[in-house]
């Protein structure tokens, strides 16, 4: 379900790591200037991060935050990889499976979260996830947006039913050009969410970014580390553990929030494979089709994820899965078991 673990750790590497096409990557963790609060892994889909964060959790005596946009869901454990009841008792778990599907939890809702985890003072957290915005609004800081009123909110969705994406995003580029020009066109809640705030205030998104809070974290109190497997063994973990998520009783989640009929915008609605897997249960796409596109989907997120960590997280050293855990205890200065 999760990609192969790292059992056995049959490869140690150094604290350097390579991308995908097997670039050496020449980052180095932030100087020291403090104690460490927190662990950031990041990577893309089905790399293995679950696995590397309990073995870490153990050695360290740390919680394991959920980073991950997705798995705060709860009506999603098998279609988002959700740790397993078993993994979950393996070492405490803080943001799993906590949000009902018929909100819409934001990267502010959920930077809040994080920073009252660090105000608790509680001992260390490893942060782990695949999405790259919360990292990124963890320890660069978050622009300050404005509360959309539920009313606004609600016209805004009302309106937008029945409206294909591609519409709704020159609707967006008329109105607010700077934003739509950093939107993906197909980008269906990021768009609705622009043109929510635009009704909301009146004015554009873009405008509104500059001013930031301070980051949750500081440079001394971090370590990030990216997992960065081999292209070809990324898209084989994925391939596979989709099949294994059918096996699992990924359409019988599907079934109960098909069922729901809650808005398709909404971001639980948005998963990797959901609209695919509902598509099917409407009687619209063969069970084949609806695996197949659901795979395509979330082999080209996984694509952007690298991207965005190539692009988006400096800070972060680059590990293959193999090393991952010992550039892991490098990093925070544990030593591994001898033996």
């Amino acid at each position: 379900m999760r990609g192969a673990p790292n059992e056995g750790i049959p490869k140690v590497r150094g604290m350097g790591g390579s991308d995908e096409r097997g670039d050496e990557r020449q980052d180095d963790f932030p100087a020291g200037m403090g104690v460490i609060r927190a662990l950031l892994i990041a990577g893309p889909t089905a790399s293995g991060k679950s696995a590397l964060a309990i073995a870490l959790a153990k050695r360290w005596g740390a919680r394991i935050v959920n980073a991950d946009s997705m798995q705060v869901y709860r009506d999603w454990r098998i279609l988002t990889a959700r740790p397993t009841p078993d993994e979950e008792a393996q070492a405490p778990h803080v943001m799993f499976g906590t949000i009902d599907g018929a909100e819409n939890f934001s990267v502010g809702r959920w930077l809040e979260r994080a920073r009252a985890l660090l105000a608790e003072d509680c001992g260390p957290l490893i942060f782990v996830g695949g999405t790259g915005l919360f990292f990124k609004a963890m320890t660069e800081g978050l622009s300050e947006l404005p509360e959309v009123p539920d009313g606004v909110r609600e016209t805004t969705r009302a309106e937008a039913v029945g409206v294909a994406t591609p519409d709704l995003h020159a609707k967006l580029a008329a109105l607010d050009p700077l934003t739509a020009a950093n939107l993906r066109p197909s980008d269906r809640q990021r768009v609705i969410r622009a043109l929510e705030i635009f009704a909301a205030v009146g004015v554009p998104l873009a405008a509104m970014q500059g001013a930031r809070k301070a980051p949750a974290l500081a440079p001394g109190e971090w370590r990030g580390l990216f997992i960065a497997p081999e292209r070809r063994l990324l898209v084989e973990r994925i391939d596979a553990r989709f099949d294994a998520m059918l096996r699992l009783g990924a359409l019988i989640e599907a079934e109960a929030m098909r069922a729901r009929a809650l808005d398709p915008a909404l971001p639980a609605m948005r998963a990797h494979g959901a609209p695919h897997l509902i598509a099917h249960l409407h009687g619209r796409l063969p069970l084949s089709e609806a695996a197949e596109l659901s795979k395509r989907d979330t082999r080209r997120y996984a694509k952007r994820q690298m991207t965005w960590g190539r692009n988006q997280m400096p800070g972060f050293v680059w590990s293959a899965p193999e090393g991952a855990l010992k550039a892991a205890l490098d990093a925070l200065q544990i030593s591994p078991p001898l033996g």
